[in-house]
């Protein structure tokens, strides 16, 4: 017997051991078309948070489903070894040992990466668990394993050979902490009080005038190598092609027109430092200009490249003090300048000023646009067709939105940095001559041999180069680096290319792009044929989620208190197409009520005899409740399948929970009390019979969102072997005989008790009074309709039933309609309730919905509340007004009912 008490955590371990053991999430045991998901690797630093609860939940949901339906279902597993986050772990441990990695050397501190991995690598894999992920963990891959470091190298030497690596010296995000370039995933951009300084730089040959520039990076300035004003900058026209002299410094520089000046911000004038930020380093390229870098890579002044150039100008440089200033930080350096130019004279005015200042989100500190020699792939060549891939629909986006966004990127694609100045991770396998020539290879004796033939003679000393692949380089081969590549492996040709990927939309560019780029070079195909795009997880007010803001959910949290299942069927409930998913421990707790309802409807079948049967013909059914609930699970199976074929997932949780609480739980098991509680008969066993195979498809069709309790209930009532469920048949339509006159029959009754208990709750009718029900006469449609259901209307509906009155005859004013589909049926409320009172309170209800409809409807019409406000206010009072117009018109109807 089914516990009374629902408790998940007495069997989702269980059930999930049992699952892997006997080996349910394998790949090759269906001997069906393939079906391939690669998870989006997660780090293997990380723990589950929610997002993962998210990203992973829809993706089960869909190779379960898949499964099902004898699919060869392969859910791809692996870790990312994610080379800053796991150097930063480990280095905090050196640190609290007080150690230093420098001091350590190289190999001794990958040796304790590699250690630290083996101890505490596979916690987000154990959580996964937890969720209920159902990946082919046999197969689980990690980026740095040597199989995919092999596939690593040969892509590095293939594309270096076909001219689409190459070195070349650029601005990068440069971390001044971590000592390293960072793609631009891991730049974090912060809101930052500072100043705008419009400086007075000297115009060269005419003393006493001056050209103000504005800028907030003063301490950059020593970089600077021209001026640019708006070309149609009218104030400014005279100067263009003239020169100024930079002060501090005393090196005079061009007054160039560039459009990226803007005449309305700051000054008008920009100052220059190709070395020191990407839009100046443009500006740079476009008019030729020289390119100093004034900060080294702790962003620190440093002067090698520009000591040559300080000239002692009266009034205008000051060498010694510039000289002074080597060795300071960014700050420091910042601060003495700008006192150093007051003393001068040449600070005009300093305003007030916020701006963005990108910080590194794993070091935490401002970073630098660096002037660094470094390795580049020619994403531009790459990207054609990736994009070309998408136009023909070889790769559909859903929602399809976001292929505009994708073009947008792909487009005005720059060359991508590889290189990372890091120790853990893929080493790029290149060596360098004496004279700095380099010899790309799969190894060193490649490399020997190809520095032996150019330079003629053997033993030539080579070093290696010192920096590490990008992570996102290595996860680019995900997709067909897990199943063998470079080998043309059996499980390649079977699962590549995979059929979805799902994913956030914030990392299109930086992963799905490119996989894209990949797959489509080294394999001459796309990786996925569609790519599905999610939101982000928000809080229940549409909020971020940030630690300072202490809204944060944790997933294992709400495991804990709920459960697994409920935490799947509230993420998958709420993930529509385009939208963010609003989720807080409220919805989770709503979703666990509904499972528990599943919980207790089982155990209410267990209790009434009802069983697995093989004999059971749904086509022979004869009762309308019987023939009424069959033809509903048809119409479930048939929308669950339609919404997880579009990627719906908030519409596949929709049908599921509209039959499984409303028409199974709700109404067949309550109109099927009294046939349950009667003799023993043909009724009965149809009715039970009906129940076991309904209860069959709804364990089936919620399997893939809760396979949980699914599972355990499956197992406990028998309907296979011990964990077979999660390799069930997917529910198909069966026969129903005259499936449209049980559906007539059985929804009349369902919405006239629907009717009477909504009327019985908008007038506070007490649940223990019955009201008599009055119908026509005899001959009526309505009595010949409820004739069969007297039972079951007087016991759900709680009134009394054969009481009839003439067609024709007047409705009384205690006579409330109960009408349905044009029927005149009413509730004999008289002697139960004043309805005059009802009505002012109804009206009075009513006034008071409508004044806040009104109010909110106000505010947002108001175009800066909807400007100004975060878009998740605006939201939500987008959600209040519609709750509000809801109930005006919940309550108009009530007032039409109490009206007569």
């Amino acid at each position: 017997m089914l516990d009374k008490t629902f408790d998940p955590a007495s069997f989702e371990r269980r059930i999930y051991e049992g699952w892997e053991r006997s080996g349910a999430f394998s790949a090759g045991a269906a001997p069906g078309e393939p079906f391939t998901i690669m998870i989006p690797p997660p780090n293997v630093t990380g723990s589950l948070h929610i997002g993962h609860a998210l990203d992973n939940t829809l993706q089960d949901v869909l190779i379960r489903w898949r499964r099902m339906q004898g699919r060869d279902a392969l859910w791809q597993p692996g870790t990312d070894h994610a080379g800053i986050a796991t150097q930063m772990v480990v280095e905090r441990l050196l640190a609290a040992e007080g150690r230093d990695r420098r001091a350590m050397g190289r190999e001794a501190f990958l040796e304790r990466v590699w250690a630290w991995k083996a101890e505490s690598g596979g916690t987000i894999t154990r959580q996964l668990r937890r969720l209920g992920a159902s990946l082919d963990w046999k197969r689980e891959r990690f980026t740095m394993d040597e199989g995919l470091s092999t596939a690593v190298r040969e892509t590095f030497v293939s594309l270096y050979r076909d001219g689409l690596i190459y070195r070349d010296k650029r601005l990068v995000n440069w971390d001044p902490k971590l000592q390293t370039a960072i793609s631009d995933l891991e730049v974090e951009s912060r809101e930052v009080r500072g100043h705008l300084w419009h400086l007075r730089y000297p115009v060269e040959g005419e003393p006493g005038r001056f050209l103000a520039v504005a800028t907030t990076r003063p301490e950059t300035m020593l970089g600077d190598t021209a001026v640019a004003v708006h070309p149609e900058d009218a104030r400014f026209a005279d100067l263009v092609g003239k020169r100024v002299v930079l002060p501090l410094v005393g090196r005079s520089i061009p007054v160039v027109a560039d459009e990226y000046s803007d005449p309305e911000k700051g000054s008008g004038a920009v100052k220059i430092t190709p070395a020191h930020d990407f839009n100046d380093f443009e500006v740079g390229k476009r008019h030729g200009l020289p390119m100093p870098s004034v900060l080294d890579a702790e962003a620190r002044v440093g002067l090698a490249e520009i000591e040559g150039e300080l000239r002692a100008l009266d009034g205008v440089a000051d060498p010694a003090f510039v000289r002074g200033l080597a060795g300071r930080s960014r700050e420091e350096a910042r601060k003495a300048i700008v006192a150093r130019l007051e003393e001068l004279g040449l600070v005009e005015k300093t305003e007030p000023h916020t701006h963005q200042v990108p910080h590194g989100d794993r070091g935490g500190v401002p970073l630098e646009p660096r002037l660094t020699v470094q390795w580049y792939a020619d994403a531009a060549t790459l990207a054609k067709p990736a994009i070309e891939a998408v136009e023909k629909g070889d790769t559909a986006f859903v929602p399809k939105q976001w292929e505009n966004t994708f073009f947008a990127w792909m487009r005005d694609i720059q060359p991508w940095c590889i290189s990372r100045q890091l120790w853990w991770g893929h080493r790029i396998p290149a060596w360098y001559g004496p004279d700095g020539e380099v010899f790309v290879a799969h190894d060193e004796a490649e490399a020997g041999r190809a520095a032996e033939a150019h330079y003629g003679r053997a033993g030539v000393a080579l070093a290696r180069d010192e920096d590490v692949l990008d992570t996102w380089f290595s996860s680019a081969l995900w997709p067909f680096s897990t199943l063998g590549w470079p080998e043309r492996t059996p499980v390649l040709a079977r699962h590549y290319p995979g059929d979805v990927l799902v994913t956030g939309f914030d990392i299109i560019f930086f992963w799905v792009a490119r996989m894209m780029m990949m797959g489509l070079r080294l394999m001459g195909e796309v990786p996925f044929r569609t790519v599905c795009i999610h939101g982000l997880v928000r809080d229940e007010r549409g909020q971020k989620m940030s630690k300072s803001k202490g809204n944060v959910m944790d997933p294992l949290d709400l495991i804990e208190r709920f459960g697994a299942d409920a935490l799947r069927f509230a993420v998958c409930a709420l993930t529509g197409p385009g939208r963010d998913i609003k989720l807080g421990p409220k919805r989770v707790e709503d979703q666990r009520n509904f499972v528990t309802k599943l919980w207790n409807a089982a155990r209410f079948c267990e209790m009434n005899g009802i069983a697995p049967r093989r004999d059971f013909d749904p086509a022979a059914a004869r009762l309308p409740l019987s023939r009424w609930i069959l033809d509903a699970s048809n119409r479930a199976a048939a929308e669950a399948t339609a919404a997880l074929e579009a990627f719906r997932f908030d519409e596949y949780a929709s049908a599921c929970l509209r039959f499984t609480r409303g028409d199974f739980c709700d109404w067949f098991l309550e109109l099927a009390k009294p046939v349950l509680a009667g003799p023993d008969g043909a009724d009965k066993e149809e009715v039970r019979g009906a129940a076991q195979h309904v209860l069959g498809v709804v364990l089936r069709l919620l399997h893939p969102a809760v396979p949980f309790v699914t599972e355990e209930l499956w197992d406990r009532f028998g309907y296979g072997p011990e964990f077979s469920l999660i390799r069930a048949p997917w529910p198909e339509a069966v026969q129903v005989e005259d499936a449209p006159k049980a559906r007539d029959e059985v929804s009349w009754i369902v919405e006239l008790i629907s009717e009477i208990r909504a009327a019985r709750s908008e007038l506070n009718v007490p649940a223990s009074a019955e009201l008599p029900l009055l119908l026509p006469d005899t001959a009526s449609e309505a009595a010949r309709r409820v004739s069969p259901w007297e039972t079951e209307v007087s016991r759900l509906g709680r009134v009394v039933t054969g009481v009839y009155f003439r067609a024709n005859e007047p409705p009384l004013r205690a006579w409330i309609p109960v009408g349905v589909r044009g029927s005149n049926l009413f509730l004999d409320v008289g002697g139960r309730i004043d309805l005059s009172v009802e009505s002012a309170r109804l009206t009075k209800e009513r006034g008071r919905a409508a004044m806040e409809a009104n109010k909110i409807a106000a505010k947002l019409s108001n175009p800066d509340f909807v400007a100004r406000a975060p878009e998740e206010v605006v939201e939500e009072n987008r959600e209040r007004l519609d709750a509000a117009r809801a109930e005006v018109a919940r309550l108009d109807a009530a007032l039409a009912r109490v009206a007569g």
